[in-house]
């Protein structure tokens, strides 16, 4: 039983597997091929000729057992398979070794010999025959296939329908059985299992049994995995499955755990006593099993990370480098204000000192060495109205607030009263002076909250008019006629759910149910583009920082990359198991972070289009993401009510913040990075001391690799303020350049 056992997908322990299979073969195939689990439905003699594909497979195995000079082995299952004694001297082509590997386990005759193929083959590289079907195998058979047949053919195994409760009830016996260190690792494994046992009950007609099986484990499974049972709990019959989302991702995607060694050793030892081929089968064909050497993780540290409709992320999703940093500045000389000084003067006050830059100006004039290079992507040349946009910016700095927790910000709200239109999304301009919001009537609505009124262009007729070398020609395209505080931009056909603005405030993006997102301007305030890709409603898109691209994430569960001067995108990130929600970029603009309502967070590199960090931990739909003004850190809010805080380079959790009684719909970092501003549908605006939270994280290679990651257990401690609004939930936040806190959301009667 040992080798058929030992052949997990989980290339870490290949060494051990192949020294079993050389030393007690002869023995465990011998056990495989009578064992109960896999022969006692089906009830029929094995026959050779079942199938072409059965007999490749047979042969390869023969073939592989003759060269280990494993004899014994050989006559057993000979004798067993009904082959003649010169039947596996026949050459094997690989194209059949690769298609009996692609469906493991079909039936229930031949299907030991096909599940020991892949086994074997996995742990042998060295045998040609045998290499073609490990591709298949460890790519969890068809997972890039969107054929509902395929996927749901790896349910056809047959077993005993009335044993199933018995093997689960078996291993939970054992695995409450063990000592307190293993129990809360093992225990990871009833969740997958429990999914996989039912539906696979459900493909082979055994509706009642099924529904036994649901109702008795189905109390067991942990709280955040309540919505999933609940879907889970409508799919009683065959047709059920066929075109259900969350049944082909179940299918398709490997649930993933992380165990330590010595759990995992413990749980092969138990299935390989008891001969529990049916739950093998299932750990084979649906789970990863990520293994680390060390101790196992606490019930605690495993909660923090686990939650996601595919488990945790593996580690290796989790190694590539990050350039986390800043990219270097453009050095842009800052004229003196002369008048301020001047004014200051004639009233007989002493000079001021001029304020020294803080330190993030500074920093950013030195290459950060955890920067990307320059020149990394493509970025736009700065026009003489960004330079002039930067000077003002840096006059703005040198007036900003230091923030902390006994200096923390004024708050101003902007409460959009008797919004019949329902307000769906907001966003302020980086200087403050415009907001938009997005309607559920499909309108656009941009807003000056400043005294300087909208204005448009005047018309072509009208501009050439104009003396172009007059010193206020900015002043003089606009028709004053058209002076307005708000304007309206028709144009969706569906609600607008994402908007945002270019950094130089030229331009607004919009996305919406209508499948589009829409670039518009705000010199003529019409629509310039539509850009079609995303064949669902889209969520979310956000401008780069530095314009020029902007990326878009909706229901097809595809992120998209754009450049506004391109119909088609540039890349599409695809990984995510449900919808995209949230999409936000790093300030380098080198990664863009997506946000999904499959539990999990997702960072991809812009140049090469992989994903570079999968984040787990949020038990419900996360709808807002924000990076710090370094780079380095990460705040995500979710349905589950809680803010969590991720390192970026190491790709791990450092802080939960409790308080909030509802989905996060805003997070925003001051500008200085020092305070974490979280806005909820609880309508609350809380402040968390961030310092504070990133100072006490302690983060070195051992707890990166294995997730044994400690966070401090009162939150609490962090918060520094929580203030309450009369009725309106909070689905914006923004820090102005001088670190005053801009909210905004729809006034709910």
């Amino acid at each position: 039983m040992a080798a058929v056992q030992d052949g997990q997908h989980n290339l870490e322990v290949e060494k051990d597997i192949k020294t079993e299979i050389t030393n007690d073969g002869s023995g465990n195939i011998n056990a495989n091929s009578s064992s109960p689990g896999s022969t006692s439905s089906g009830g029929k003699s094995k026959s050779p000729a079942g199938s072409g594909e059965d007999q490749q497979t047979l042969l390869a195995v023969l073939q592989f057992l003759k060269r280990n000079k494993l004899t014994e082995s050989v006559d057993i299952l000979r004798r067993e398979a009904g082959l003649s004694a010169d039947a596996d001297d026949s050459p094997v082509s690989e194209s059949a070794g690769a298609g009996s590997g692609g469906v493991p386990n079909v039936g229930a005759d031949g299907g030991d010999a096909n599940s020991l193929l892949s086994r074997v083959s996995i742990a042998t590289p060295v045998a040609p025959p045998a290499t073609a079907p490990p591709k298949v195998v460890a790519a969890s058979g068809g997972e890039d296939q969107p054929d509902v047949n395929v996927v749901l053919s790896a349910y056809s195994q047959q077993g005993d329908p009335v044993m199933y409760p018995l093997y689960y009830n078996g291993l939970k016996k054992f695995i409450e059985s063990v000592l307190d260190c293993h129990r809360a690792e093992l225990s990871q494994v009833f969740y997958p299992l429990f999914v996989h046992m039912y539906l696979e009950l459900v493909y082979n007609n055994h509706e009642n049994e099924a529904k036994q099986f649901f109702e008795k484990f189905s109390g067991d499974q942990e709280c955040y995995y309540e919505e999933d049972l609940r879907i889970l709990s409508s799919m009683s019959k065959k047709e059920h499955m066929k075109g259900n989302e969350t049944m082909l991702d179940f299918r398709t995607s490997k649930f993933v755990l992380r165990i330590s060694r010595d759990s995992y050793q413990l749980l092969k030892r138990h299935l390989q006593e008891r001969q529990n081929n049916q739950i093998w089968n299932i750990i084979q064909e649906h789970l990863y099993i990520d293994i680390f050497d060390g101790m196992p993780r606490s019930k605690s540290q495993i909660d923090a990370m686990s939650g996601s409709l595919a488990g945790e992320g593996k580690r290796d999703a989790n190694k590539a480098k990050v350039f986390y940093g800043l990219l270097k500045e453009p050095e842009i000389e800052v004229p003196l204000d002369d008048e301020d000084e001047e004014a200051e003067n004639e009233e007989g006050k002493p000079k001021k000192k001029k304020p020294k830059k803080d330190s993030m100006g500074s920093k950013s004039k030195k290459q950060d060495p955890n920067a990307p290079q320059q020149t990394r992507i493509p970025l736009p040349e700065l026009k003489d109205s960004d330079k002039l946009d930067k000077i003002m910016n840096m006059k703005e700095a040198t007036k900003k607030i230091r923030l902390g927790p006994d200096n923390l910000p004024s708050i101003c709200f902007y409460s959009f009263l008797n919004a019949y239109q329902g307000l769906t999304a907001v966003d302020f301009t980086d200087d403050s002076s415009l907001i938009a919001g997005g309607f559920a009537d499909s309108t656009v609505r941009v807003w000056s909250v400043t005294p300087k009124k909208l204005r448009r262009v005047k018309s072509a007729a009208d501009l050439s008019n104009i003396d172009k070398e007059s010193d206020d020609v900015l002043e003089r395209i606009m028709d004053e006629k058209t002076a307005s505080e708000s304007k309206i931009l028709y144009g969706h056909s569906g609600p607008v759910y994402g908007i945002s603005f270019s950094p130089d405030r030229n331009y607004l993006l919009s996305s919406s149910e209508d499948g589009t997102v829409r670039l518009w301007s705000l010199q003529t305030f019409t629509c310039l583009v539509g850009y079609k890709g995303h064949n669902y409603p889209v969520w979310d898109t956000q401008f780069s920082p530095y314009g020029y691209y902007f990326i878009s994430g909706g229901h097809d569960r595809v992120a998209r990359l754009w450049a506004t001067d391109h119909y088609q995108p540039l890349r599409m990130f695809a990984g995510h198991l449900a919808d995209i929600t949230c999409t936000r970029f790093h300030p380098n603009a080198n990664y863009v972070a997506t946000g999904s309502a499959d539990r999990t967070i997702r960072l991809w590199d812009v140049l090469t289009g992989n994903c570079v960090r999968i984040l787990t931990g949020h038990k419900g739909p996360i709808h807002s993401l924000a990076f710090s003004p370094n780079g380095k850190f990460m705040a995500s809010g979710a349905t589950d009510s809680r803010v969590l805080l991720w390192d970026v380079g190491h790709g791990l959790m450092v802080g939960e913040l409790k308080g909030h009684t509802d989905t996060i719909y805003a997070l925003k970092f001051s500008r200085d990075g020092e305070i974490l501003a979280s806005g909820s549908m609880d309508n609350t605006v809380k402040l968390w001391d961030t310092l504070k939270a990133f100072d006490d994280v302690e983060l070195d290679d051992f707890t990166a690799a294995t997730g044994h990651i400690h966070l401090p257990e009162n939150s609490q401690e962090l918060l520094l303020g929580t203030y309450m609004t009369k009725s309106t939930p909070v689905i914006h936040l923004h820090f102005t350049r001088r670190n005053l806190l801009l909210a905004a959301g729809a006034y709910n009667p």
